[in-house]
Order: structure tokens, then sequence, then C-alpha cells
């Protein structure tokens, strides 16, 4: 369990306001923080970091307290057992992929866990390369390895994926979903992509000016009684659930999730992810898979 009870005072572009959170996580949560820019979002995983240390209260981590400010503990950085990922792939120049990653690992740590994140992460035929040779996609896969590489009881991605276009977004997705499992990870994310915080989060934590404004699962912060619906759209499908005889579809359109019913039959070929059109048909809707392009 990961909790979380910190004030400070933040000023943003001017503006300050108090951050005051009491946040709860449970082991192996995939959990995503959601909010406007400014809201304490980066604040709050760099307070976790140990980077930037809070006015007070306490960061307990799996009954260890990371920060106590009554009992006076504050663990620097490299002992709090974090790996944190930022939009920056930050990966070192003169160095190679094997060897980036080999640089995270702790004094006497086990090196077989660099061949296994070099699988995992689809980098074995890259390793001998340097950073500066890579795609982007590859860089940031190189950067989410290495912060693996200490097998940190606590993952911090603070949107690492914005710079990325669609389709390299979708298959790093995938990607944190697998080491996510795999390594029995708690995670958590920084991201104003509805459609990544739906493929990927188990509870969202809405933050406005400091303060936990909603909180629940993706269905209850973008969906449930803010449901709207036009004749003709297109969009992101987020979700797809079968209710006996029908299919409720979610579909990220702007910045709206509409829900909408769509036959069985309909819905079988299409993947979360996909781009969709909906359409009325006889006040029913159609829902069609676009091509790309």
């Amino acid at each position: 369990m990961i909790d979380i009870e910190v004030n400070k005072t933040l000023i943003e572009n001017g503006h300050q306001f108090e951050l005051s959170l009491s946040i709860h996580i449970a082991p192996q949560t995939f959990a995503t923080i959601y909010g406007p820019s400014g809201a304490g979002k980066t604040t709050l995983l760099r307070m976790l970091a140990g980077l930037t240390t809070p006015g007070s209260g306490r960061i307990v981590v799996n009954g260890k307290a990371w920060f106590d400010s009554e009992k006076k503990i504050d663990l620097p950085a490299g002992r709090r057992g974090v790996g944190l990922v930022f939009q920056e792939y930050a990966l070192f120049p003169n160095m190679t992929v094997r060897e980036n990653l080999r640089f995270a690992l702790p004094g006497g740590g086990d090196a077989s866990i660099i061949d296994d994140l070099l699988g995992i992460m689809g980098l074995a035929d890259l390793q001998n390369r340097m950073p500066a040779s890579l795609s982007g996609g590859q860089q940031q896969r190189v950067a989410l390895a290495r912060a693996l590489a200490p097998k940190p009881e606590l993952l911090l991605l603070d949107e690492p994926l914005a710079a990325l276009d669609e389709q390299m977004r979708i298959r790093l997705q995938d990607h944190l979903m697998e080491v996510h499992q795999n390594f029995g990870l708690t995670t958590l994310l920084v991201s104003h992509n509805i459609s990544e915080i739906f493929r990927m989060s188990q509870h969202i934590y809405v933050l406005k000016e400091g303060k936990v404004v909603d909180e629940g699962s993706p269905q209850h912060v973008f969906i449930d009684n803010k449901v709207s619906g036009k004749f003709r759209f297109t969009g992101i499908l987020l979700d797809k659930q079968p209710n006996e005889v029908v299919c409720v579809l979610s579909v990220l359109v702007g910045h709206h999730v509409i829900k909408v019913v769509s036959t069985c039959e309909e819905a079988e070929a299409l993947v979360v992810g996909d781009k969709v059109m909906v359409v009325s048909k006889a006040f029913n809707p159609l829902v069609m898979k676009l091509k790309e392009g």
C-alpha cells in the first residue's frame, strides 16, 4: 500500500495555491493522475521520487516511511526504490542501449534482468546501438527499461508517450502494461490522453489546483453521468463490453467519451485503439472501422 498525505505551497504562473493531497494506492495498481496543467501532478511525482520535499505530511510505501515531517524522515532519491520516466528520454549519449541499462543496476544487482528487459521491450537487436541512432519510440523503450532495471517498488511515468505519434503510443502502451503485470509493479502515470488512460489505468485521481476533486475507475470519471451523443462522428475506440445480445462501446471524440450500443457482430472486428466512425442507422448506431490515411 502507498499512503500519500502531503501539503506544499505551490506557485504556478504567478498564482499561489496549496497542494493538499490524501491518496492511497493499493499494491500492483496502475493508477493515473489527471488534470489541467499547473494542478500539481508533476510535483506529486517529484515528491514521491525524492526530488521535491513536501512542506509537511508523510509518504509511506509498503509500510516503510519515505518521508515523515514529524519524525524528520526524508529518504534520498537513491534509496526510495523508484523508477522514473519523463517525456524526455535522458539517456546517456556515450553509452550503448545495454550500457544504459547496466548503469542503472544497483551494486551487486542481478545482471540477468538486462536480457529480460531487452526481450520484453523489443530491444535485443538494438542493444549495441547508441541512443542517437534510435527513433523516439525506441529511445523511450530504452528509458523505460532503464527505469525497471533496479526492480523498483514504484514506477512513476510523467507523460512519457506524449511526444510520440498515435500508432507508436499504442504499441508502447502495450509494452507498459506488459511490464507492469510481469514485474508486479505499482505504477503511477501522469497523462492528459483519455484514450491512453482508458487502455491502461485501473484508478484515476483528478487533480485541480492541488486537490483531488474526483477519483475512481475510467468508467466513473469519464463516462458515468457524462454521456452525450451525435448522429455522426469519428473517434478512438476506448472499450467494448458485451452485454447479453449487444455490445456497449466507449468512443473518444475530441475530449468527450461517447457510449453507444452495437451488435456483437459489428463489434467483433473492432479492437481497442481503432479509429472508428459512428453513424445513425434508423436510430441504431452503426460503428465502422476507418482505414488509416
